[in-house]
């Protein structure tokens, strides 16, 4: 099992900066896949970006491509996703998610992933 625990939500002005961590446990980050969703109000969850078990393949949806950054550090066993260049629709409920699997491919769907966080509200105000 692997618990998953999102940080560093908070409240931004538009363009401005905020960087999110999640901290797993229960087992060894590089034995994971591991990606970042978000769900605005009254929207569904959303793919937001995705990293290889290495570190050395990231994907990101088309919203965020260029603004955010994901990044891990496996020793540490935490995710990180950098988030620049903030917009008032990014603001959303952040989760982490953890697959149990190794691939380099796009994790872009809800369904591959076996464990999640609690998530954590980004609000970009404008």
């Amino acid at each position: 099992q692997v618990q998953l625990v999102e940080s560093g939500g908070g409240l931004v002005q538009a363009g401005g900066s905020l960087r999110l961590s999640c901290a797993a446990s229960g087992r060894t980050l590089s034995s994971l896949t591991m990606g970042w969703f978000r769900q605005a109000p009254g929207k569904e969850r959303e793919f937001v970006a995705s990293i290889s078990w290495s570190g050395g393949v990231t994907y990101y949806a088309d919203s965020v491509r260029g603004r955010f950054t994901t990044s891990r550090d496996n020793a540490k066993n935490l995710l990180y996703l950098q988030m620049n260049s903030r917009k008032p629709e990014d603001t959303a409920v952040y989760y982490c998610a953890a697959a149990a699997t190794i691939t380099n491919g796009p994790m872009s769907q809800e369904g591959k992933y076996n464990y999640w966080g609690q998530g954590t509200q980004v609000t970009v105000s404008s």
